[in-house]
C-alpha cells in the first residue's frame, strides 16, 4: 500500500499539514496529529486545535497517477505487477527472488521505488496476493508460509476486508472482530447472510481458491512528465524529480525487455503570453543501458553545465532510441579491465561531464602523410574510418607541426643526443594534390630512455645539401 509522501518546510508545534477531501481530513502529517487532528475532522474543527495547520484539497487524479508511476517503476522486480482497489500495488516476486538476492533486498528496492516516486509506503509480504493486500492495508508485516498466513490473516480487524465492511454493525453485534472469527462462522449462513464475495475474498487470501489478475500494462512508447510543486531556479535541483521520471522509464524498460540509447530531459518553463520554449537535454548512449544509476548520473553531470534561461516548472522525459536489451555476459572469468560495457559507460560519463567536443578517438584517414592521416573525432561520430596499413610504429600523439631539431656530433638532438632504433619508414606522397611530401621516419631514443618519432627529410627533396631533422611525436 503507498500512501502520499509530505514534502515540505519543517513545521512548529502548533503546525501542521492536512489533506481534505468534502471539509473532512483524509490525511494528516506528525505534526498535525500531535497537535490534535485527526482523520475525520472538519475543517473548522482543525483549526481550532492549530490554527496555523496548512490545508490541502485531495487530488483525487495526481493519486492515481502517482499509484500507476509507482506500479511502473516496480517493473524492475517484475514485469507481473497489479494496480489493486485502495492505492495498492501487488507486484508477484516468486520468480524474481534469486535474482535480486532474496525478499528483504527486494523490499528495499521496492521502497527505494516508492522513495523516488515521493510516496510513503506500507510494504507486506505473503504467499497471496489478497493476503499481502490485506497486511499491507492494516500494517505490514510478512507471512512467508501457509501456516504462518493463516496467524496473520486471524489476527486481522473484521473490517478490513471491503466486502465485509457493509454488513460490520452485524458482525460486531454478533461478537466477530477479526478475520480469523469471520472465517470460522458457518459458511453457509455467512454466504445467505453477507454474499459470495465475502467468502471469495477470503479462500483467495488463504490459498484455497486460485487468484486472477489482469497485469499492468505500459504503452509502447514512453514519455513521462512531471510538474514540480515550486519553481526551480538552478537546473542541478531538477536532478531529485528527473529521477522520478527515470524510476519510471527502467521500469517500461524492463517490462519491454528495451535498452535505451537516446533520451531528452524537458526543463519546462513558463506558459501562456509569455512562453519560453523549453529547455532540452539530450542524452546519448554509447552503449544502449537499462540502468537507473547510470541514467541519473549522466543527467547529473548533464544539469550541473546548464544555464536556465528561466525557472522551470515542469519536467518531461522522452525516450527517443531503444534496442532489444542484451543478455548479460555469461563467460566464466570476467574480463580484464573492464567489460566493453563498463567502457561505453566511461565514454558517456566523460561526454556528459565535458561535452562531445572535448572528448575524441582516433579517426585516421586513407593518407600516408601522418599530419592528414591522424584525424580525432568526437566519440559520438559514429562513422567508420580505414587508415593506411603501416609495417612500422607509430605515435598518436603527433605534434600540430613538426620542429627542428639541431645537430650535435652528426645526429639530431633534442635534450640530449638521439639515436634511431627502427628501420626507416620512407613517405613520398601529397604530389597529386600540391603538397609533396618526401620523408624517411625513425623510432629515436634518447638517454632517458624516452622514445620519440622523427624523420629526415631527403636529400634532393629539398634545396639544402645537408638532412634536415624534425621531431614530430611522441610514444606513450
Amino acid at each position: 500500500m503507498f500512501r502520499p509522501k509530505w514534502s515540505h518546510k519543517a513545521l512548529d508545534a502548533a503546525e501542521g499539514l492536512a489533506v481534505l477531501e468534502k471539509e473532512r481530513v483524509i490525511a494528516a502529517d506528525a505534526s498535525a496529529r500531535a497537535a490534535g487532528v485527526c482523520i475525520g475532522m472538519r475543517r473548522g474543527g482543525v483549526l481550532t486545535l492549530a490554527p496555523a495547520t496548512q490545508m490541502q484539497e485531495r487530488d483525487g487524479a495526481a493519486e492515481v497517477n502517482a499509484v500507476r508511476e509507482v506500479a511502473t517503476g516496480l517493473l524492475n522486480l517484475s514485469p507481473q505487477v497489479v494496480i489493486a482497489e485502495e492505492s495498492t500495488v501487488l507486484v508477484d516476486v516468486s520468480a524474481s527472488l534469486r535474482l535480486f538476492g532474496g525478499i528483504r533486498s527486494l523490499r528495499r528496492m521496492a521502497r527505494r521505488v516508492a522513495e523516488a516516486i515521493g510516496v510513503t509506503a506500507t510494504i507486506s509480504v505473503a504467499p497471496t496476493g489478497q493476503a499481502a493486500w490485506l497486511l499491507a492495508r492494516y500494517r505490514g508485516g510478512a507471512s512467508l508460509s501457509h501456516d504462518s498466513l493463516g496467524r496473520a490473516l486471524a489476527s486481522l480487524p473484521v473490517s478490513l476486508p471491503a466486502p465485509a465492511r457493509r454488513h460490520l454493525d452485524w458482525l460486531t453485534g454478533i461478537g466477530c472482530e477479526t478475520v480469523g472469527q469471520l472465517m470460522r462462522l458457518p459458511r453457509a449462513g455467512l454466504k445467505k447472510r453477507c454474499g459470495t464475495a465475502l467468502l471469495d475474498l477470503l479462500d483467495r487470501a488463504s490459498g484455497d481458491a486460485p487468484e486472477v489478475y489482469e497485469w499492468f500494462e505500459t504503452p509502447p512508447t514512453f514519455q513521462a512528465r512531471l510538474e514540480l510543486p515550486d519553481r526551480i531556479e538552478h537546473a542541478e535541483a531538477c536532478l531529485f524529480a528527473a529521477r522520478r521520471l527515470v524510476v519510471q522509464l527502467t521500469g517500461w524498460l524492463s517490462q519491454k525487455q528495451l535498452a535505451v540509447t537516446r533520451i531528452v530531459l524537458l526543463l519546462e518553463h513558463e506558459r501562456g503570453r509569455d512562453a519560453i520554449e523549453p529547455t532540452a537535454i539530450e542524452v546519448s548512449l554509447a552503449e544502449p543501458t537499462w540502468r537507473e544509476d547510470h541514467l541519473v548520473r549522466l543527467l547529473k553531470e548533464r544539469l550541473t553545465r546548464v544555464e536556465l534561461a528561466a525557472a522551470v516548472i515542469a519536467l518531461q522525459l522522452v525516450v527517443q532510441e531503444v534496442r532489444e536489451a542484451e543478455a548479460a555476459s555469461d563467460s566464466l572469468f570476467p574480463d580484464p579491465g573492464g567489460t566493453a560495457s563498463d567502457h561505453a559507460r566511461l565514454l558517456e560519463l566523460l561526454v556528459a561531464r565535458l561535452g562531445a567536443e572535448n572528448v575524441l578517438r582516433p579517426a585516421p584517414v586513407a593518407d600516408h602523410r601522418p599530419e592528414v592521416a591522424a584525424r580525432w573525432v568526437s566519440v559520438t561520430d559514429k562513422t567508420k574510418y580505414v587508415a593506411p596499413a603501416t609495417d612500422t610504429p607509430r605515435p598518436t600523439w603527433l605534434l600540430d607541426a613538426p620542429i627542428k631539431l639541431l645537430m650535435r656530433g652528426e645526429r639530431p638532438f633534442y635534450g640530449s643526443p638521439l639515436r634511431t632504433v627502427s628501420s626507416g619508414e620512407r613517405v613520398e606522397a601529397g604530389w597529386f594534390q600540391g603538397e609533396p611530401v618526401t620523408r624517411d621516419y625513425f623510432v629515436a631514443e634518447a638517454d632517458d630512455h624516452i622514445c620519440y618519432w622523427i624523420f629526415r627529410e631527403r636529400i634532393g627533396a629539398v634545396d639544402d645539401d645537408e638532412p634536415r631533422w624534425y621531431l614530430h611525436g611522441f610514444f606513450g
